[in-house]
């Protein structure tokens, strides 16, 4: 109870800061000049930064490489990708090259439409909610008309707005369930707004409708808000070529390593177990660009999860089979982006990302994110059922592991010639690194 505080949000960034240093550091100066070491140095760029969210105290950075060689739609791309995680975008770009002698991905936005719901609950009968409904049907669309009228002007607005009964589930609660078109937008506050609207609309009329018993009156919103679920708002990505092209150094028998590569995607697709990491390879890659290109990762993140699990088992995002001599490899994706609006005008690097990417639609971006996941899941797989995972990740992983040991230019060579032929294991290194040291 002796670190509860009082308007701490009214306090300066320096006083925040001085505040966590003197409560949780015992005033250790060392923590301060740390954190004020990842203060930019250009004044207005740092209050942006500030800005962004609430009691700022300073920036935390994570890598931004970049994945060059994707061919998607026969089109070439260089990838932007922000994680810290070993060998993602190695992984990346090995799959980016290796598809591009083999016709490099396809991709297709299968269907961009966005769902919000308003929750109430209603105390009466079925079929006067209905007959209300029906009534008050077109108010949704007039009311919202201040809010909708750009949108619509981008060939967007609001694609629906039905009743659902959940009664079967929850005692006596309904939803509006309403679908949108957000055009380049997220949509997040567009969707929102509008929700807020049929709600006002459900209280403001409610209490009117003559047909309407003193209870039904008193229908009550619970609350009005889009859904990161988005299974209308899906694209396609895949790669295919005959078995005998996916040939190369790390698969000199094609065909047993198709075999082997089917069966780790049919596996991913009946064990939930290995189904969670199958998929958590996939989100590596899309998560990546979906924070490069300053979109939602955690709305992405759980749309995406919800979606492997629809049929009610979670499963394998990614499916593969051998069909007349040709592998194919694919996945849908539930992706809601956006290319305007959010960080995408405002963070430098998001900028960056989007000009990189050559100012994408949404529904390129769409396109683009999704081949990031495939071609990561092809990668991971290709690895287990060849060479194995930990290879190619431990080389990746050892700069972290000399980081942790502060090790010379010296011992950083000497290691790194020494586990050209020796196991790599994070221990291995400490005792090789202690044994050079000694």
């Amino acid at each position: 109870m002796t670190h509860l505080v009082n308007g701490f949000s009214k306090l300066s960034k320096e006083e925040k800061l001085n505040w966590i240093v003197t409560t949780y550091f015992k005033g250790d100066t060392s923590v301060k000049k740390s954190i004020t070491s990842y203060w930019n140095t250009d004044k207005a760029l740092q209050k942006l930064h500030d800005e962004f969210i609430e009691n700022t105290i300073t920036n935390f950075y994570l890598p931004l490489g970049v994945a060059p060689n994707f061919v998607i739609n026969d089109k070439v791309y260089t990838l932007p990708m922000v994680i810290e995680e070993s060998s993602v975008v190695a992984a990346a770009s090995n799959a980016a090259k290796y598809w591009s002698a083999r016709g490099g991905f396809k991709a297709t936005v299968r269907s961009t439409e966005k769902i919000g719901n308003v929750h109430f609950i209603y105390k009466g009968d079925k079929k006067r909610l209905q007959q209300f409904i029906a009534t008050v049907h077109s108010k949704f669309y007039s009311q919202t008309e201040h809010i909708t009228r750009n949108m619509k002007k981008r060939g967007g607005g609001i694609l629906a707005v039905e009743l659902i009964d959940k009664t079967d589930e929850l005692e006596n609660y309904y939803q509006l369930h309403a679908t949108f078109d957000t055009k380049d937008s997220m949509g997040a506050n567009f969707i929102n707004s509008c929700l807020e609207e049929f709600a006002a609309v459900l209280r403001t009329e409610a209490p009117l409708y003559e047909l309407f018993t003193k209870e039904e009156k008193q229908l009550q919103v619970v609350m009005a808000i889009l859904s990161n679920y988005v299974p209308n708002c899906l694209v396609r990505a895949e790669v295919s070529c005959k078995v005998e092209d996916l040939k190369s150094k790390e698969i000199p028998d094609p065909v047993y390593f198709v075999e082997k590569f089917i069966q780790a995607v049919k596996i991913a697709e009946i064990e939930p177990y290995r189904a969670v990491t199958h998929n958590k390879g996939i989100m590596n890659g899309v998560d990546a660009v979906v924070l490069a290109t300053g979109n939602d990762f955690r709305a992405i993140e759980a749309g995406v999860h919800a979606f492997a699990a629809k049929d009610g088992k979670y499963t394998s995002l990614s499916h593969a089979e051998v069909e007349d001599g040709i592998f194919r490899f694919w996945m849908d994706l539930p992706l809601a982006l956006g290319t305007v609006g959010g960080l995408t005008s405002l963070h430098p690097m998001v900028k960056f990302a989007l000009e990189l990417l050559e100012k994408p639609t949404a529904n390129e971006l769409m396109m683009i994110i999704a081949v990031a996941g495939l071609a990561q899941n092809f990668a991971a797989l290709k690895s287990l059922t060849t060479t194995g995972i930990q290879q190619g990740h431990m080389k990746m992983h050892l700069m972290n592991i000399l980081n942790q040991l502060k090790a010379t230019d010296e011992e950083r060579l000497r290691v790194q010639v020494h586990f050209e032929t020796n196991t790599l294991t994070h221990s291995a290194v400490v005792d090789f690194v202690e044994k050079i040291r000694s």
